[in-house]
């Protein structure tokens, strides 16, 4: 499936293994692949700010406005983000609605403590990524529940291939494919 507008929205801690499972995702959907990171480390280098500095909501601020502008061409948009609390994931959701595409609320966790420990312990640098958190800076990070989110993914029990697979079936009935 490709070419429809639909915003799909993922959220989850650091390590839980939600930017894999979005990139996936997008591949398979040809989407747009909005991700925070990236907009955070390009503005941060632009700006010659240093590697720890705070961006503040202008990384999302400028997510939005790519999500609608990729949603109103019709194309489908994978915004990937920690997405912590109700202020942003609102604020998806009004993207959406702006242009009249539905929303699809993924929440990613990893219910295994000592996995998602061992993953945010043993990630590499990444380039898209301003510094890994500590697995302290995960365990202390705000991270509202997402009562209403449409669909949650453990990646403690499924994998990358199996939740792109569940998030595409998703994506598919959302669309009414």
């Amino acid at each position: 499936m490709t070419g429809a507008a639909i915003l799909i929205v993922f959220g989850g801690l650091p390590g839980v293994g939600k930017s894999t499972i979005a990139a996936e995702v997008a591949r398979r959907l040809r989407a747009a692949y909005v991700r925070i990171d990236v907009i955070e480390v390009a503005m941060a280098r632009a700006l010659g700010l240093p590697e720890e500095a705070d961006i503040g909501p202008a990384g999302y601020v400028i997510a939005y406005e790519l999500a609608r502008s990729n949603l109103a061409l019709g194309a489908p948009v994978v915004a990937d983000s920690v997405n912590p609390i109700g202020e942003t994931r609102t604020a998806w959701r009004e993207v959406a609605a702006s242009v009249g595409a539905p929303c699809l609320e993924v929440e990613i966790a990893c219910s295994d403590v000592a996995e998602h420990r061992r993953r945010v312990e043993s990630r590499l640098g990444d380039p898209a990524a301003l510094s890994p958190p500590t697995w302290a800076e995960v365990e202390a990070r705000v991270y509202e529940p997402w009562p209403q989110a449409h669909l949650r993914i453990d990646t403690a029990v499924l994998g990358v291939e199996t939740s792109a697979t569940a998030i595409c079936e998703a994506v598919a009935r959302l669309a009414g494919v």
